[in-house]
């Protein structure tokens, strides 16, 4: 049984360390962009692929610095991933995560992460993540796939409208919770 707890975090917010600069750290760092284009990410590599290099032209909170990883890399920091092929430097980083109270996730080692980089569908605003416990991740980009294909291409214009409806409504928290769960079974069974 999958136990994770989801939640979207607000990277701009946080600072996140990425330690790799070759094929897993390019992988990751796009992962990380492509779903927070303003995140605040350092890199750490004693060399860098050039993806990661163009990467800075389009993102002006990360940071890339060309050296091995050290402990003291994850002062100030909230998350980190490590992703390097070296499993001894993957190891070093988790153990100073721990140490430092740094959430961390470990490229290939899934015992090892506190969090798992998820695939994601995102259409507009509607962002849907996929775990599968990191037993799979094939998997998870499986199910990813055939999300993209059910989830309408309008589906923005609804999120749009839910909004307005929102906004609008008079009441508390419980009365509003009601009345959009009367709008969205509306909108559903227009569906089926």
């Amino acid at each position: 049984m999958n136990k994770l707890f989801p939640i979207f975090l607000k990277l701009e917010s946080l600072n996140t360390l990425v330690v790799g600069g070759g094929a897993v750290g390019i992988e990751k760092l796009s992962a990380l962009l492509s779903n927070s284009p303003d995140a605040r990410i350092t890199v750490i590599a004693p060399e860098m692929r050039k993806e990661i290099q163009e990467l800075v032209k389009q993102h002006p909170n990360l940071l890339l610095v060309y050296k091995s990883f050290e402990e003291i890399d994850l002062d100030g920091m909230d998350l980190v991933v490590a992703a390097t092929c070296i499993k001894e430097v993957n190891l070093q980083v988790k153990l100073a995560a721990k140490q430092r109270k740094v959430l961390a996730n470990i490229a290939d080692t899934p015992d090892l992460c506190d969090f798992y980089l998820g695939s994601i569908v995102q259409k507009g605003d509607l962002k849907i993540a996929i775990s599968t416990n990191g037993k799979s991740p094939t998997m998870a980009k499986r199910i990813r796939e055939m999300f993209e294909e059910i989830v309408p291409e309008g589906i923005q214009n609804v999120l749009d409208n839910l909004k307005k409806v929102r906004d609008s409504l008079k009441g508390d928290f419980e009365y509003k919770v009601e009345k959009l769960n009367e709008i969205t079974t509306v909108i559903r069974k227009k569906d089926e």
